[in-house]
């Protein structure tokens, strides 16, 4: 009990210093509450909606997928004489055909798209009895003919649609318009869809291309049928008859749909989790750094406690003891704070188009405890370093000044430890850069970062002492003797120094690291365009090309040629008589000058004849194939085919690797019209002297179709840049936590460094140190520190991402591309870091007492 009272007592006397290391765990444990209910928000959001909008047993054809997305742009369906049998099974209450898609387009009058911006589908179909299970109509009344479309009310309001309004929806089956004549509201959160309902023929006809069909049947059980006996019975109606058919209780059916959302979910939660991580790792330093510190200010303190006989666990018991309380108040903290980051981040998703309730909002139980666990069992290890070294000061350290004169150089063992891992890292990023696949060099490249990191860490007040003085030359000097003090603070224990740079180090060098990468991925692309697309235009987008928009885009006047493009699901059967699934490419023979491939064997010419193809090197190499060898392909929706192989393309290449290509008109003998896929996308090219004139026609030749871009050479450079740029704004955004918990740490060593120097402050306040001078002193210090990790982390994160892309060279991405703007501009930002560290512990230092401050032991 006295060891439980002294650690208390010694936490609020020091409780301004604990603050915020309490701060990093707060952040690191809000984060990963945060990630968790977020996310399980988001799940039982989507499970909510698929088990409502189930029925409790569905039908649907065998080769229907959760996800929507045919081949040949109709749903897959089946006859409507299936409503009838199903109808006839013991236990049903009902059952009646259901009309959806998700291959449509909506637009307005102004051909603006209704869609969801966030990529969440646009779903059309008829009305049913079903829907009614998770919508109400709040306005109007149900489509009763085809000029008649009712839409959902959260579509309705973010487009600002009313009664009346006409809307045309581009399916593959062709363009046709309605008017609303009816508004209908979800009963639970609608995640971002937009939802368009039609009449029944009209459905079928326009989205399915036929009437008499239907992409699912909707059962519902009789009084006292479980969905497992109502699947039993249905499933041995329908198979008497015919076995195409899937059957699925309203939990199969959900869990299936959830498949698709559950991947992306997982993607969004891990990486989340692993930022988390690295917040928390950052976090570790903060504490190690405050416990180290006060450690050493209580040197006397604990010496005293040594000599009136309390133990050497005793002591070290008592600082894990104040570790304990530290992290379960910041980890308490950090759970109420994770909620309130999942709202907010809840609340962002609905600005931008997801619509996600906080009614929905999902706490487990596991929650809070994987926060309180992970935040506690953190601080505890971190401070256990620390603690170790309290239970070894001695008895007669009471007779000394504050501190430790050993914490003021590193040992060399630390040293030799922290070379043998920087070099063993330096070894495997070496072995990565020389990997002859990226699949092996990818693991060589974890270990690297992971080794060299730590070794880094493990040397950093090694390299303080160099590194400072290398800085102080350049920007300290100038300063004069409140440089040289600075300096010399900052010099004056390299293993203080060397953590609390370390910290800082981590977040830029994931920065940098990540920026070489991106930089690297555009100039590989942007040099892969110039050199192999040989096209002017490219039309693409997020539906793929309707024929009505086919044939406005061949028809657009000033073009030289226009290029189908289609990609093929098959089966490829390979002479050594291996099979796999894979895509191929079907194309206009004018392809082979819109994209130059290199070819290593055979004409690519040749593989646009009849009954011919080419294959990837990658391909050929693994499967023993040679120019002239036949391959055997199985088309979806169509028949198999022998193939004569009359070229061999290069995959050293990022555009298109591994395609293998056929002219459409073979296609065409193999899959029959109904089955044929649209276009994925279409090139053009225009005439010799009118690129102008055809651009902008062909823009104006889809200014109806808006699902559609048109995009010249330097348009594709351009969102390829923005897409990567993007991209790493959110892991910049994410990494910002780290970066956080990093000044933070910079903060609270200059906070406790100065209580620790208060007699030397007053003694230089007393010998005619100004307050101004006092304060740029102690700014000048944080800075120089701030600059000591972000040299060690650019420098480390520029290695990785270099070895980085030299396994992207192996995938075709050849060009290495620093981005010294970036770069520079990080660096110079870190010195502002510095000052904005180093505002309030200088503020608190120039206004203490000079005669308290030197009286002060």
């Amino acid at each position: 009990m006295t060891v439980f009272k002294t650690s208390m007592r010694n936490f609020f006397a020091h409780k301004g210093r604990m603050a915020l290391s309490a701060v990093a765990v707060l952040l690191s444990v809000a984060f990963v509450c945060g990630t968790l209910v977020f996310t399980d928000t988001m799940n039982t959001t989507f499970d909510k909606l698929f088990a409502t909008t189930s029925s409790d047993v569905t039908v649907s054809p065998k080769a229907a997928k959760a996800d929507d997305t045919p081949q040949n742009g109709k749903p897959e369906s089946l006859p409507a004489s299936v409503v009838e049998r199903a109808r006839k099974a013991e236990g049903v209450k009902s059952a009646e055909g259901a009309v959806s898609s998700m291959n449509v387009t909506v637009v307005n009058s102004d051909n603006k798209n209704m869609g969801s911006s966030t990529g969440a589908p646009t779903i059309a179909g008829n009305w049913t009895k079903n829907d009614l299970r998770s919508m109400e109509i709040t306005s109007g009344h149900a489509p009763r003919g085809p000029t008649e479309v009712m839409v959902d009310a959260d579509t309705a309001d973010k487009h600002h649609l009313k009664m009346g309004d006409e809307l045309r929806t581009i399916a593959v089956t062709g363009d046709f318009t309605a008017k609303i004549v009816g508004i209908a509201t979800f009963k639970i959160t609608n995640p971002g869809a937009a939802v368009v309902y039609f009449d029944t023929a009209t459905a079928q006809r326009e989205l399915l291309g036929s009437t008499g069909r239907f992409t699912q049947i909707n059962v519902s059980a009789a009084a006292g049928v479980t969905d497992t006996q109502l699947k039993q019975n249905v499933s041995a109606q329908l198979t008497s008859a015919d076995g195409t058919f899937k059957v699925q209780t309203q939990k199969e059916f959900s869990d299936e749909s959830r498949e698709g959302v559950g991947e992306f979910m997982n993607v969004i939660k891990y990486a989340m989790l692993g930022f988390a991580g690295i917040a928390f790792l950052v976090g570790i330093f903060l504490i190690i750094n405050t416990f180290s510190m006060l450690v050493a200010q209580r040197t006397r303190e604990i010496g005293l406690m040594r000599a009136i006989g309390s133990s050497r666990k005793q002591v070290n018991r008592s600082v894990l003891i104040e570790a304990l309380f530290l992290g379960v108040v910041g980890s308490i903290l950090g759970v109420a704070a994770g909620v309130g980051i999942a709202i907010g981040l809840m609340k962002l998703m609905s600005m931008a188009g997801m619509n996600l309730s906080t009614d929905d909002l999902t706490v487990k139980a596991t929650t809070p405890v994987i926060g309180l666990v992970l935040g506690v069992v953190v601080t505890v290890l971190a401070a256990y370093l620390p603690a170790r070294r309290a239970g070894k000061v001695s008895p007669m350290a009471a007779l000394r000044d504050a501190g430790t004169p050993a914490d003021g150089k590193a040992g060399w063992i630390r040293g030799l430890i922290g070379l043998a891992l920087t070099g063993a890292g330096g070894a495997a990023l070496f072995t990565a850069a020389g990997a002859d696949k990226a699949s092996d060099g990818a693991s060589m490249l974890g270990i690297g970062v992971v080794l060299s990191l730590i070794g880094f860490v493990i040397i950093g007040p090694l390299l303080a002492g160099g590194v400072v003085r290398f800085l102080s030359a350049f920007l300290l000097r100038g300063f004069g003797p409140v440089g040289r003090l600075a300096e010399r603070n900052a010099l004056r224990n390299p293993r203080r120094t060397g953590a609390t740079g370390a910290a800082l180090m981590i977040g830029l060098a994931l920065v940098a690291c990540l920026s070489v990468v991106g930089s690297s991925m555009v100039a590989s692309a942007t040099e892969e365009l110039d050199k192999s697309v040989g096209t002017d235009f490219i039309v693409q987008g997020n539906q793929r090309i309707v024929p009505q928009a086919q044939k406005a885009i061949e028809d657009t006047p000033g073009l030289e040629h226009v290029t189908s493009y289609k990609i093929v699901e098959a089966k490829l059967t390979s002479p050594d008589g291996k099979t796999e699934d894979s895509d191929v490419t079907a194309a206009d023979p004018t392809y082979a000058s819109d994209l130059r491939r290199e070819t290593i064997a055979g004409d690519l010419s040749a593989a646009y004849g009849r009954n011919a193809m080419s294959i990837g090197s990658l391909y050929a190499e693994k499967h023993g194939v040679k120019v002239g060898d036949t391959m055997t392909v199985a088309f979806k929706g169509g028949q198999s085919a022998k193939l004569k192989v009359a070229a061999i393309t290069n995959d050293d290449t990022a555009l298109d690797k591994g395609s293998r290509y056929l002219n459409i008109t073979t296609l065409e003998q193999y899959v029959p019209a109904d089955r044929m896929p649209p276009n994925d996308m279409m090139f053009a090219t225009a005439k010799e002297g009118q690129e102008k004139t055809a651009y902008a026609s062909l823009k104006k030749s889809l200014d109806a179709y808006p699902q559609y871009q048109v995009r010249d050479q330097t348009d594709y450079k351009q969102e390829l840049k923005d897409q990567i740029g993007q991209l790493l704004n959110m892991v910049y955004g994410l990494l910002a936590l780290a970066i956080i918990v990093a000044v933070l740490g910079v903060v609270n060593t200059l906070a406790l460094s100065v209580v620790e120097r208060t007699r030397e402050i007053g003694l230089m306040r007393a010998i005619g140190l100004s307050r101004r001078q006092l304060r740029r002193m102690i700014r000048l210090e944080s800075v120089v520190i701030a600059l000591f990790g972000a040299l060690l982390g650019l420098g480390l994160g520029m290695g990785w991402g270099a070895t980085a892309q030299k396994l992207l060279a192996l995938e075709g991405l050849k060009v290495l591309d620093i981005p010294w703007p970036t770069i520079i501009g990080v660096f110079i930002g870190s010195a502002f870091v510095g000052l904005f560290a180093a505002l309030v512990p200088a503020f608190r230092a120039g206004r203490m007492n000079v005669l308290n401050a030197i009286a002060t032991e």
